[in-house]
């Protein structure tokens, strides 16, 4: 039996799922570890935690989702000293460590797969996620192996689909 869904439950760990529950967080003294997810700290719970809880350096903020470049979990984790959060300036003395390896999707390879599966049915990929040399290397590859028109735009690109 796998024990990996168990790797955040142990002692003096409280899950907050609804919004009531994570308000009750502040009345809880510190320190405090906030484990922020994917979402770059662009929106969400975690916003106002890290609002409150990122000028104490007893606190630690545990990044485990990709951070997108000029994100503000990209310039924490970059190691910024202040951080723009909720329309105010928010001084960064909190521990801030990522851990690598966490994903809400699947790896190049996978996407690859996905894409395989479907491929009769598609006209045209446009990779939007990711480092730009990685969305490259994903378009190579579905260029490469499945022979499929595939591009990764810049940002702010416009495209007109034809259905």
């Amino acid at each position: 039996m796998s024990h990996d869904k168990y790797l955040f439950d142990f002692p003096g760990l409280h899950n907050t799922l609804k919004s009531e529950e994570s308000k009750l967080i502040s009345d809880v003294p510190n320190p405090k570890i906030v484990i922020a997810g994917s979402g770059m700290s662009t929106g969400g719970r975690v916003v106002h935690h890290e609002r409150h809880y990122l000028p104490d350096p007893n606190n630690t903020l545990l990044l485990t989702g990709y951070q997108v470049v000029g994100s503000p979990g990209r310039l924490i984790q970059e190691g910024v000293k202040t951080v723009h959060i909720t329309g105010e300036d928010v001084i960064v003395r909190a521990h801030v460590v990522t851990i690598l390896g966490y994903s809400g999707h699947k790896d190049s390879d996978g996407l690859l797969s996905f894409v395989e599966d479907m491929q009769d049915s598609v006209k045209k990929i446009f990779v939007v996620m990711g480092e730009p040399k990685s969305a490259m290397f994903l378009v190579q590859k579905l260029r490469d192996n499945l022979g499929l028109e595939a591009c990764a735009p810049e940002l702010g690109t416009s495209v007109t689909l034809n259905c």
